[in-house]
This record gives structure tokens, sequence and C-alpha cells, in this order.
């Protein structure tokens, strides 16, 4: 066998070569999934121990491809099935559990990344060793010191694990040889099938506590060793896969939860951890959101209550802003309906004077054929003027003959010409100003008759008292009035200030409610069944004929935080989950529910008392003796709790006989001792130190005293209570709520008085309107009057102006004289003419003789055709009379147009302006308005015109200008009744209810993600609960099996829990055949039956396990010979099955005839100062061969 030797010498340990069948191994052709570290290092040569590298942590690795390739985080899962997941059968059976193998096999029987060789040198007691074990069960034998464990460590440390593992030293130097200066470790890993193996040196230096590594001899990071491990499942941070011996206990102290976890990652479906990690991770985020939808949705219940106390503000409020809105409206719709109004009489009147200007039109057209003889002899005057005035020009050609005489003459008979077509225009002119002063006489005329008709109208000093006595009369109602208005608005403040006091009381109540609900949920963390037991209570409270108090952790209090230590130190934790009765019925009753039946769901117990009776034993010491010993008081004074529960107190925990003093100083401990004596003993409490002072019954009766320090309260601190501040609390509240009550009797007596008082004010109101309307009323007949005194004034103006304008008679004859010039200068020249022409002359006078009997024929003619015209002007004349009629009733129509046009147009632009001034919203609603009545009015005219029924008017505004204006009154007497409310409560009902649709959305979506989460847990749920069954499962039958073997009892089961976090696997096991199933714990069950337990159930996962090799170190120590046997045997069976993985397993001592098989490889270390310096000496296998061979010699030669 191979030896090693300690010392300075060198010592060498060859491989032994053992025989083994060649049976076939089949390979599985299914990548296992491999994990990848979830910390990555630094680059550099430091390795996981560095100062530069990070400890490898196996729960946070990722599974990765078998081979490897590209980057790890990258990497898909390996799919169970089709769908990605691992899902339970749809019958509801336990499907057959399917074996899950590590990496293919090779053809060697290595499975890849199980361990084919080892090197250390300098390695903690090693000088150099190297040794090669198999791939199925290795046994290292050797005793106590010898190196055995130092395997374990290379380990660990060689394929970059970190030295906490170990549970040894923490610093890679510490594993160096001591006295030399550097070592390393060489492993020598199983390749994947087809691939080289891989050879892994570390580089160790003792004065460093770094580290180098070479990967098949080339220079290596930390982080690519760990990769590799990670692509082979090497798990050597796994106490089930690898358990050195420093961690054997550590093993067993493992939590549930612990093992669960390690079990998962070591065992079963490669997707365990990562479906267990969602579920954890999912049921944390469900948790939360289900706890913030709760607290929101309490939120949400107190700000629709606060809404609900304001809401009647606010909607008086909103009553108010109505009511303003619509008189806004009004006084909007009232200009409007006034132009309206005003338009429809414009168009009334512009019909009538349409008609009555075609009537004129038809009379002016019946007398067109006597107007067109008119016309004609107007056009023959024209003509023979224009005769004459032709003849008139002739002469004037005549006299052009006449050279500069001629053109003098000329010019001065355009002058003449020019003053004539003056004395022509003086004529029109006139004629034009006397029809202007005609018919400014007749408007004048029109306005005088119109000012001359009489008015009754009362007179405005008159109106104005009577306002003034009425407003004298209604002073008493407005001062009442506003004293009731006043006494409201108190009325709504101290109610205001009440709501506020009252929320405010309630605030601080609810936070001594959440002190008891901090409680039961400490209940709930710290006893399960206790809290259950209490909500049970809570609501079958029915069920009992006197109180059950619950127990003293939730209904007692120390009001002075004080004195919680002390009280604290009476109660024993089960006293303080006590429940107490009042009447044995009811601890039967109480008892038959709870502790008897499974009313919760379960079989529970829980403490219950009763005592019948009341007599207890009374204090040790008066109250005045207690005060001269130094003592505050007795415990039962500083509690606060039901009356009913002070028996309990009293009878079972003598808080009546226990002093206490918070001032040890002040107690004379001696003389303290003998007054609690005196009745036989008690328990008093001197600062931080409990006394339990005791009387013998026996000899001398010798009193003696157990002391025992004060410990720190921590179950009833949070408890400390006041009830004095809860009695103020509960006294604020019902004054608060009295005051409420009070406001709203007040509130109503007050509107009803406010009702009277408005109905006396409303028949003043009344009155006053009456006068309002008749002072209007004089108000326009003042401002028609003054409009008509305006414009008769104005035409006054006019006609003055005319009268007094230049006399045209004047004018005419200053032109007459001007021609008379003219006409004298002509003759001058004429006569200047004819003095030296005298033929001329004769020709020109036989001419102009000529053309003056043509001129004097054609004036003739003239004269005769203008006689004519005047004759048909006068006939004319008289037929136009009815013509005339009719065109001064259209003249008065006309006029009346005129008015009513301009008033309409003085209402459209006040309504316009008014519109202007008028919000953007008014004037959307008064537009929709106007153009709904519109449409219906121009439906209704169609409907006429048909013959049809007129349409619905639903939803049309068709009142009146007097509706609307009444409207508008009415709603401004109930603005005056409606009381102002704050705005700021509106603001803030307002806000609130913004936050609260807000919250709503906010709390939906939180519902929806809750939901999709819950969804989400479900689905890994169906994953992953099945699949950890079957694993447990599997595992379970081995462990019970196998203890079954020994003839004790074994059991593994899943622990459930609502948190998923808490999931856990128990052992449960049974050494003794009067002992129950037991969970296993560090402490519960000695070292050789854990570490009996412990083997077994790595026996039975190695079946299940996904590593390559595992190991246990020591784990033997502790159990008896009959246990260690059939641990032994069992783990042959195990782990020399063809398809086992590689297992080493570590131990000093070893029984005789234990099971052997062919697979299995033994390797005994020995270790000393006396083994050969060669190297090759040392082989064991040597030395059989040699000693096989000499026997063989000897047995032939004999």
């Amino acid at each position: 066998m191979p030896s090693t030797r300690s010392g300075n010498s060198a010592v060498h340990v060859k491989p032994e070569r053992v025989e083994r069948s060649s049976a076939r191994i089949g390979a599985v052709e299914q990548p296992e999934q491999q994990e990848e570290a979830d910390e990555e290092e630094p680059e550099g040569e430091e390795d996981a121990n560095g100062e530069e590298e990070d400890e490898v942590d196996a729960e946070g690795e990722e599974e990765e491809r078998e081979d490897g390739a590209g980057s790890p985080r990258g990497h898909k899962r390996a799919r169970v099935n089709q769908d990605g997941d691992s899902r339970p059968s749809d019958d509801g059976s336990q499907p057959p559990r399917h074996k899950v193998v590590t990496l293919p096999r090779d053809t060697d029987g290595y499975i890849p990344g199980s361990i084919v060789r080892i090197q250390l040198t300098n390695f903690v007691t090693y000088d150099y060793v190297q040794f090669c074990p198999g791939p199925y069960l290795n046994m290292i034998l050797g005793p106590n010191g010898t190196g055995k464990s130092s395997i374990a460590c290379a380990i660990c440390l060689g394929l970059n694990w970190s030295p906490s593992i170990l549970g040894r030293a923490s610093d890679l130097n510490s594993f160096v040889k001591i006295g030399t200066e550097s070592g390393h470790i060489e492993i020598e890993l199983k390749g994947p099938k087809g691939k080289p193996n891989l050879v892994i040196r570390r580089n160790l230096s003792a004065k460093s506590k770094g580290s180098t590594f070479t990967l098949n001899g080339h220079s290596a990071t930390g982080r690519e060793i760990t990769q590799k491990m990670a692509d082979l499942n090497v798990q050597v941070g796994n106490l089930c896969s690898f358990l050195p011996q420093d961690k054997v206990s550590e093993f067993a102290a493992m939590s549930p939860q612990q093992l669960l976890r390690e079990t998962q990652r070591a065992a079963g479906d490669a997707n365990l951890t990562t479906w267990h990690d969602t579920l954890i991770e999912a049921g944390k985020d469900l948790k939360q959101m289900q706890q913030l939808i709760k607290d929101e949705g309490e939120q949400l219940k107190q700000m629709r209550e606060r809404n609900e106390g304001i809401e009647r503000d606010v909607q008086r409020y909103k009553d108010r802003k109505k009511i303003e809105h619509e008189i806004e409206l009004l006084e909007v719709l009232i200009p409007v309906e006034k132009y309206r109004e005003k338009r429809e009489k414009f168009v009334e009147v512009k019909a009538r004077q349409r008609q009555l200007h075609q009537r004129v039109t038809t009379l002016k057209a019946k007398n067109e054929p006597a107007h067109a003889l008119l016309k004609k002899m107007d056009a023959d005057h024209k003509r023979h003027d224009a005769a004459r005035e032709d003849v008139k020009k002739s002469t004037r050609r005549k006299f052009e003959k006449m050279e500069s005489k001629w053109t003098a003459s000329e010019k001065l008979e355009a002058e003449s010409e020019e003053l004539t077509t003056r004395l022509d225009n003086i004529k029109k002119a006139a004629k034009e100003r006397v029809k202007k002063i005609r018919n400014i006489e007749a408007e004048i005329s029109r306005i005088q008759a119109e000012l001359a008709k009489p008015v009754k109208l009362e007179k405005q000093e008159y109106l104005i008292d009577q306002a003034k006595q009425i407003n004298l009369e209604r002073s008493d109602v407005i001062a009442r009035k506003g004293a009731l208005e006043e006494r409201l608005r108190f009325n709504i403040d101290q109610k205001a200030q009440a709501k506020v006091q009252l929320e405010s009381a309630n605030a601080e109540l609810k936070k001594m409610d959440d002190v008891n609900n901090r409680k039961l949920q400490s209940i709930r963390q710290w006893d399960s069944q206790i809290h259950d037991a209490i909500l049970w209570l809570r609501d079958n409270k029915h069920r009992f004929k006197m109180q059950v108090f619950e127990p003293p952790l939730m209904c007692l209090t120390v009001p002075d935080g004080r004195y919680v230590d002390a009280v604290e130190s009476c109660f024993s934790q089960a006293q303080l989950k006590t429940f107490v009765a009042q009447c044995q019925e009811d601890l039967n009753t109480f008892n038959h529910f709870i502790n008897d039946t499974t009313t919760l769901g379960r079989k529970v117990r829980v403490p219950t008392w009763f005592r019948p009776g009341n007599n207890v034993t009374p204090p040790p010491m008066s109250e005045q003796e207690m005060q001269q010993l130094g003592f505050d008081g007795y415990a039962i004074q500083y509690v606060d709790c039901p009356a009913g529960l002070r028996w309990f107190l009293q009878k079972e925990l003598n808080l009546h006989r226990t002093a206490v003093a918070l001032n040890g100083n002040n107690v004379d401990v001696n003389n303290a001792m003998h007054a609690v004596a005196r009745s036989g003993g008690a328990t008093f409490i001197n600062g931080r130190t409990t006394n339990n002072v005791t009387r013998s019954r026996y000899g001398r009766q010798a009193v003696g005293n157990m002391t025992k320090d004060l410990r720190p309260g921590r179950n009833l601190v949070a408890s400390a209570i006041d009830p004095q501040v809860k009695q103020r609390i509960d006294a604020a509240i019902a004054d608060s709520r009295q005051k409420i009550a009070m406001a709203d009797e007040e509130r109503a007596d007050l509107d009803i008085q406010l009702k009277d008082i408005s109905a006396e004010d409303a028949v003043f109101m009344k009155r006053l309107d009456e006068i309002k309307a008749k002072r209007e009323a004089i108000r326009r007949e003042q401002q028609r009057l003054g409009s008509l005194q305006a414009k008769l004034d104005k035409s006054e103006n006019s006609r003055t102006n005319l009268l007094n304008a230049p006399s045209a008679d004047d004018e005419r004859t200053q032109v007459k004289e001007e021609l008379l010039v003219i006409s004298k200068k002509r003759i001058k020249i004429a006569k200047e003419y004819t003095a030296g022409y005298t033929s001329l002359q004769d020709e020109i006078a036989r001419s102009v003789i000529t053309e003056q009997t043509l001129a004097t024929r054609a004036g003739l003619q003239f004269l005769q055709v203008g006689a004519n015209r005047a004759a048909l002007q006068e006939l004319c004349d008289k037929k136009d009379e009815k013509y005339q009629t009719a065109l001064i009733e259209f003249n008065q129509v006309d006029e009346a147009f005129r008015v009513i046009k301009a008033d309409s147009r003085t209402a459209l632009e006040h309504s316009r302006n008014i519109l202007s001034d008028a919000d953007s919203e008014i004037r959307e609603q008064c537009k929709e308005i106007r153009e709904a009545r519109l449409q219906y009015e121009k439906d209704l005219n169609t409907a006429r015109d048909k013959g049809m029924p007129p349409p619905p008017a639903d939803g049309i505004d068709l009142r009146t200008l007097d509706e609307l204006q009444t409207e508008l009154d009415m709603q401004r007497t109930n603005l005056e009744l409606n009381l102002a409310t704050n705005p700021g409560v509106v603001e803030q009902y307002e806000k609130r209810k913004r936050d609260i649709e807000q919250l709503e959305k906010t709390i939906e979506e939180r519902q929806r993600k809750a939901s999709k989460v819950e969804r989400n847990i479900k689905h890994a749920m169906d994953n992953w609960k099945p699949a950890l069954e079957r694993l447990v499962g599997s595992i379970g039958q081995k462990f019970s099996a196998a203890f079954d073997r020994i003839g004790c009892a074994g059991e593994i089961r899943i622990s459930e829990n609502e948190d998923y976090e808490k999931w856990a696997i128990d052992i449960l096991v049974k050494f003794r055949d009067n002992e129950k199933l037991q969970l296993l714990t560090g402490q519960r069950q000695s070292g050789g039956e854990r570490s009996l337990t412990t083997i077994l159930y790595l026996m039975s996962l190695t079946e299940e396990a996904r590593a390559p090799f595992s190991l246990v170190d020591e784990i033997n120590q502790g159990m008896d010979q009959r246990a260690e046997r059939t641990v032994h045997n069992s783990m042959v069976e195990v782990t020399c099955k063809p398809d086992s993985a590689q297992y080493f397993l570590i131990t000093p001592k070893l029984l005789p005839d234990l099971e052997y098989h062919e697979r299995m490889k033994i390797l005994c270390v020995n270790n000393g100062e006396w083994l050969p310096e060669e190297r090759d000496l040392g082989n064991m296998m040597n030395m059989i061969e040699g000693f096989v061979r000499h026997r063989d010699r000897s047995t032939h030669a004999s």
C-alpha cells in the first residue's frame, strides 16, 4: 500500500492497482446542467483566497451546458419536457422518478469531473505524495494525524474553494508545511468524454496569503478554474456533496431550510433551485403587494369616510356654485333674450314696412300712365326749350363772324349763361330748402305730438321714499338674519373644530390599537397556536357565560415603563400565553373547542387556567413597612388589566406579594428577607436582582434566599399603554361626538329659524322688486323722452339754420344786376360793331330777324307745353292723394322701423358686450341654448308650413324675458339663503376625491400585478413541488430502509409553509423502541446518532446526486460497531453500483470482516519518520506482490 512520511525526507506514495471487473457502463446521452459561480473574480493570478478574489458561493451558481461554450451568462437551461418545465402527471399519481445522472461516463469508468490523480508537495503533513483514486468508492484509511483530512483540504483548495468550507484555518499560507517556503496542490480531473483531462495546479507560498493557478501547464486565473468547476458540476461547497471532518456537526446543526436548499442543489431536477428562488422572490413580492393592498385599502376606506363626513358641506358649496353659475347664465341670457324679442319686433315692423312699401309702389304704378304723360310733356317742354336754344346758338354763330367784338360778346355771353345757370340753381336750392324745412317741421310736429302724449308714472321721489320705508321695516329682519347667519357660521366652525378633534383622537386611538395589532403579530410569530386561539375567542365570545380573558401578553399593560422588567420577571412564558376563565363551565367549553378538537384546523395545545374561590395569601408586608424598607410597591400595583384577571395574577403569580424597588441601594436585603420570611417566604425585587426567600419547615426553620439577575423584559415592553391616556382619548372622542351632535341639533333649529326669517325677508324683497320695477319703468320713460327731446332740439336747430340762411331773392337780384352789366357791355360792343360794318349789319340783322321769328315760334310752343304740363300736374296731384296717404303711413312705419332697428342694434351691442365679458363656459352654454332654440323654431315653422304637429320641446329653453327675470330673482334669493361654505373644505374634498380615484387605480394595478405574481407562483409551484416531492420521496424511501436495516426508524418529510423561504426538509429519527420520531437537531441527539443519521442521509442522497464526486470525512465517529458495519455495507452497496459516481470515505478505523466490492479502492495513508527516502519503495502494491512471489518460491522449494 502507498505510504507517506513526515519530516524533511521525501516520501512517496505510489498509486495502488486494484483488479476490477470489466463490466460495461452505459453512458446516458443527456448533458448534465452545470452551475456557474455567481460572484466573478477580478483579473489576475490570485485565487479564491487571495486579496483580489471572492469566495465561491455554490448557492449563487447558475447552470449552463455541458460543453461550456460561449459566455456562461447567456446559456439557456436544459428542458425536461417539450414545454420547458417539469410538470406533474395529469392523473394525480406519482410518476416514476427518472434517475438523475451526471455527465456520460468514459470507457475507463470515470465520470467527467471525477478525480483521477492527486499530487501534494509540502502540504500540511506531506512532503510529497501522489495517488490515483478509483472511479467508485475510495476508502482512505490511516491513523490519526497522518494526513487523511489533509486530502479533503487539498481537494477543496486545489479546486479553488474557500478555506471556510473546511472549518479550519482561514489563510492559505497556513496549509504550507511548516519549515518550507512553498508548496503546491495538483489535481487531475476527468475531462468530458472525448476530451483531455484537466490538470489543475495551485501554487502556495508560506509568505503570502495569495496563490497562483495553472491549467494544463498554462497560467490561469481563479475565475477560469471556478468556471471549469461549474462546467463539470463540482459541488465542493455543498455539505450534501462534500462534508469535511470539521463540518460534520455543522451538517446536523444545519437548519431544515438550509438542508432543503443544499439537497436541491446536490440532487434532483436541475431546475429545483431556480423554481424555489422564483417562489421565494415571488412570494415576498406577493406578500408585500398584499400588505400594500391591505394598507392602501384601509387608507382608501378612511379617505372615503372623511369625504363622507364633509360631503354635506361640499354639496352645499356645489349648490351655491350652481346657483351662482345659473345667475351668471341668466345675466347673459336676459340681454340675449331682450335682443331676441327686440329682433322679433324688428322683423314684425320690417314686414309691415315692406308691406306698406309694396302698397305705395302699387299705387305709384297705378298712377304711372299719367306720370308717363307728364314725363312726355316734360320731355316736349325740354325739347322746345332746346329748339329755342338752338336758334340762339345759330344767332351766336352769326355773330362769331364778328372777329374780336364777337369774341368779347361771346365771352360775355358765356358769363351771361353762367349767371343764368346760377339763377336756375338758386331756384332749385330754394325749392330744396323749402322741402327740407317742410320735412323738418313735420318731424318736429311728430316729436311734439309724441312728447305731448300723457304718461302716467309715479314720482321718483315717492318711490325712493317707499323703498327707504321698506328697508327701514326690513332692517330688523336683516339684523336678525345676520345674527342668525353669524350663529350658523359659528356653529359650522364649532362642528369643524369638533371634527378635527375627533379625527385627532381617533388617530391617537388607532396608534394604541396598532400597539395591540403589533402585539398580536408578535404572538403570531412566537406561537401561531396562541394567535389562532385568540382570533377564535374574539369570534366566539357568545359561547361563554362570562368573559374569557386573552393571555396577559395581550390584555395586561404596564403603564410605567420603568417597572416592565420587574413585572415580566414574575411571569413564565407559559403564564404569559395562558387563557384565563372565570368559571369551570367556560374553561371546559374553551378546552373542548381548542385543545380537545380540531376546531382550528389542526391539533393544538394552549395553556388555560381557572381556580374557584377568592381566598389569597395576604401580602408579607404592610404598605408602611414596605415603604420603610425602601420598596416602591407591590408588582400588582404597576399593572393595568381587566378586573377578572387580577384573581389569576394573585392566585397563580403572587404579584400582590412581590415587592419591587427600582433603586436597589434603598433596600436592606437582610431586613427585607426576614420581613418576607414571616409569612413563609415570598419574592422581592431590588434593582436588577430578584430574591426568592423561603423558610424551612424543619428544625430551626432557617431562612434561605435564592437570587438571580433581572433580565430585560421583551414581551411587555410594547404593551405599556397608559390607561389615563386611553381614558383621556376616549373622553375626548365622546366629547367631540357630543359637540358634533349638539352642533347638528343647533344647526337644524337654526335652519328652521333661517327659513322663517327668509320667508319674512322674501315679502320685503317682493315689495322692493315692485318698486324697483316701477323705477326702472320711470327710467326707461325718461330715457325715451330725453331721446325725443334731443331729436326735437336737433330738428329745431336744423330748421333755424335753414331759415336763417341768406335769402334767395337777394342773391337772385345780385345775379340779375350782374346780367344787366353784361348786357350793357354787349350793347356797347354791338354799337361799336355796327358803326364800321353797315352792310354786314344789314345781313346779320336779316338773319337775326329770321331766327328771332323761329325763336318766337319755339317760345310760344314752349309756353303751350308748359301750360299743358301744369294742368296735367294738377290732375296727377289729385290722383296721387291716396298714394300720398299711403306714403305718409309708410313714412310713419318706416320711422318706427328705424327706431326699432336702432333699439335692436343697441340691444345686440349690449348682449355682445355681456357675452364677451362672460366666462368661456357661460358663452358656450349660452351658444348651445340659442342654437337649440333657433333649430327648434326652424323645425316649428317647417312643421307649420307642412301642416304637421309641432316638434317636441324637450330640453329647449323657451322662457320669455319675464320668466328669465323671475328666475334670476328667485336664484338670487336662493343664493342669499345658501350660506357660504369654506372653499378650503371643498378643495380638501376634491383633492381627497382625486387621491381616492388615484388610489383606486393604484390598488387595481397592484391587484393585477398580484394576480400575475400568483399565476407565476402557481406555475412555478406546479413545477417545483411535484419534482421536490419525487426527490424527497425517493431519498426518504432509501433513508427509511437504511434505518430499518439497523433496527431504528427514520423518516424524511417536507415541511410546508406559506412562506416559501421557510419550506424545509425535516429529518425525524428514532433510535430506541420507547421513543417517538424526533426531529434531528444539533442538541437533541448524541454525536454518534447525528453522525449515523448524517451518513445515512448522504447515502440516500448519493443515488440522486448530480456531482461527479462526493466526500465525507470521519463520519463514523461515535457509532457503535453494529451501526458502523451496517453503514459500511450499505455504502459499499450504494457507491459501487455501475452507475454510481466517485465517492471518498475518510476514516481512521475499520472493523474486521467488512463488506468488500471489487469496484472499491482502499488507500492507506502510512506517514512517519522511518519511511524510505526513495519514492517507489513505499508502494504498497509492490510490497504485496513481492510478498506473494516470496511465498510462492518458498512453497515450491518445500
